[in-house]
């Protein structure tokens, strides 16, 4: 099945409807609306950037996207339980421009858009600082250095409701 932009957004809302925890709703949204703007600027298909869909191309991000560097260590909170099929996936595949944008725009986001400082500050408080925390923060750092090269200006220049 092919996902669009607009059947995640439904899915969305009536996932709204059967749960109390609306913060992972917000944060999705959130997520896919970033994702969308910064495929936008670098000519992308936005609609493959925001939906992050079912088919097997998609499904991919659900694997990689809290892991940087092809590195299950590269993640926030902590080392986590090794799990063979991931750790081995994470390790052998190639991100993808949209994998990256997701993993960048996950570091960006909560209910909403911030800087990745402020971003993983708030990661930290929630989950604590681990042997593997100054490692993901220097690699998330390096992303986003990442897309601002790509973009030729900072990816905060994108977004008037970033507080620098």
């Amino acid at each position: 099945m092919k996902l669009t932009s607009k059947d995640a957004l439904k899915f969305l809302c009536e996932a709204e409807k059967t749960t109390t925890d609306l913060g992972w709703i917000k944060h999705s949204r959130c997520v896919g609306e970033t994702a969308g703007i910064i495929a936008e600027r670098l000519g992308l298909d936005v609609d493959k950037a925001t939906a992050l869909g079912y088919d097997d191309e998609y499904c991919n991000i659900c694997l990689t996207h809290s892991y940087l560097n092809n590195d299950v260590v590269c993640t926030a909170g902590g080392i986590p339980i090794d799990i063979p099929f991931r750790t081995e996936f994470i390790k052998n595949h190639e991100y993808t421009i949209y994998e990256k944008i997701i993993n960048l725009c996950d570091l960006m986001c909560t209910k909403k858009r911030m800087i990745l400082e402020q971003r993983l500050i708030e990661i930290m408080i929630r989950r604590g600082c681990h042997e593997n925390t100054v490692y993901h923060i220097t690699e998330a750092q390096k992303l986003k250095k990442e897309f601002d090269d790509i973009l030729g200006c900072s990816v905060y220049s994108l977004f008037d409701d970033i507080e620098i």
